[in-house]
């Protein structure tokens, strides 16, 4: 397969800086509002970006999985990796006669190859960390989600000071060489690796490996999907109204922008934490813990004004870093890691398919600015996706 890579944390530093890159999916609302004014382009048609990018991620995780899982990771992230870069290059030349190209250059191109690299990444880093597969996970998928603390200043400055085609334009070139490089240290450990100390006849070595197609024939599949499904709803549902929200309870418009930074900091935090904890207090307890904060934030959030509506959204910007985190290890845990790509790409349709949802259905349950039926719509969603961890099997009773 090339150069063969000894290090395995030269194959998790590679992969980290390669979703840092990748994090940008969540950077739209940053983009949007510059965007919109330099293509002369209604604002409300410049925020269906956000939602095309997240449905073709989805897609390119299902697509990037199936692929890396037949071809390998290494020529599967960098074919992603130049997607995202020719997506960005090509918003550039987007002209004010037709700003809709956006939804196909940003959106679709982008989101493609930020799906295709998110896959690639997160499942060759499974097999490389067996004995700590959470913490590697989350330290992979939290640099995604550290990716807006760093990008949001840095795009703000870049806007003002070089205009929209330019700042693209720089991206895509940075993305480019970042990622491609790094793409050459992605590949899977040998079939026989494990590392030292570390028995290779441990549980998930020794376990099947479900091909997907037996997979979608198991109860514990939907489960994990449904439950996944439920718990992001608040997430979801916030994330778009984050500044006009904070406006009304009563934050500056200086400190509605250190809560969108805040966010990006408590969802990397989340995806690295309860990874970790779940490798410790083992996975469903972990997902409780984020059903749980979710909860308690979304039914807090009818109420919260000023510090405490902060406080609340960190908390559910945390849970949904956790989501990102624990679930690829319960995939794993569930159903082994040779087929990862493609079995996570099944799961992550119940990330994309509540981000699609949620939003157009609370937008139909808002009535004059009150969101206080929606806020406990997402709380009874917590409550089903309890009842689906709850009634989960332990991956240790599955075979």
């Amino acid at each position: 397969m090339g150069m063969k890579v000894k290090n395995r944390y030269v194959v998790l530093i590679s992969g980290m800086l390669i979703q840092l890159c990748a994090g940008i999916i969540y950077m739209w609302s940053v983009f949007k509002g510059p965007v919109a004014q330099h293509l002369e382009w209604d604002p409300a048609n410049a925020a269906l970006t956000s939602s095309i990018m997240l449905a073709a991620f989805v897609l390119g995780i299902i697509a990037g999985g199936r692929a890396q899982d037949k071809i390998g990771p290494k020529f599967v992230t960098a074919a992603g990796s130049v997607m995202i870069s020719v997506g960005m290059l090509l918003t550039a030349l987007v002209s004010k006669q037709s700003p809709w190209l956006v939804y196909i250059t940003y959106g679709i191109i982008g989101g493609l190859g930020v799906g295709t690299v998110y896959t690639a990444t997160v499942s060759v880093i499974q097999k490389w960390f067996p004995d700590k597969r959470g913490f590697a996970t989350g330290l992979m998928v939290s640099a995604f989600g550290f990716s807006l603390v760093i990008f949001a200043p840095l795009t703000n400055s870049l806007l003002t000071k070089i205009g929209v085609p330019s700042t693209f334009t720089a991206f895509g070139i940075a993305f480019f060489f970042v990622c491609v490089i790094c793409s050459l240290f992605i590949d899977n450990p040998p079939a026989d690796y494990a590392p030292a100390g570390f028995a290779a006849a441990d549980m998930n070595t020794a376990k099947k490996q479900y091909t997907t197609s037996e997979m979608l024939k198991t109860r514990q599949f939907y489960l994990i999907a449904l439950s996944m499904f439920c718990v992001l709803p608040a997430y979801f549902i916030l994330n778009p109204l984050f500044m006009t929200l904070g406006a009304e309870r009563g934050l500056s418009p200086e400190l509605a922008v250190v809560g969108v930074m805040i966010t990006g900091i408590a969802s990397a935090a989340g995806r690295l934490i309860m990874s970790w904890i779940s490798d410790l207090i083992g996975r469903k307890r972990a997902i409780y813990s984020i059903i749980i904060i979710t909860m308690i934030s979304i039914l807090t959030m009818i109420i919260a004004q000023g510090v405490l509506f902060l406080v609340c959204i960190a908390a559910i910007a945390f849970s949904f870093g956790g989501t990102a985190g624990v679930y690829p290890t319960i995939t794993a845990d569930n159903f082994g890691t040779k087929n990862m790509g493609l079995n996570y790409g099944c799961v992550m349709v119940g990330f994309g398919s509540s981000a699609l949802i949620f939003p157009i259905i609370s937008n139909m349950l808002v009535k004059n600015g009150e969101y206080t039926v929606s806020f406990l719509l997402a709380a009874a969603t917590c409550i089903v996706a309890f009842v689906l961890v709850l009634l989960q099997k332990n991956p240790e009773d599955i075979n």
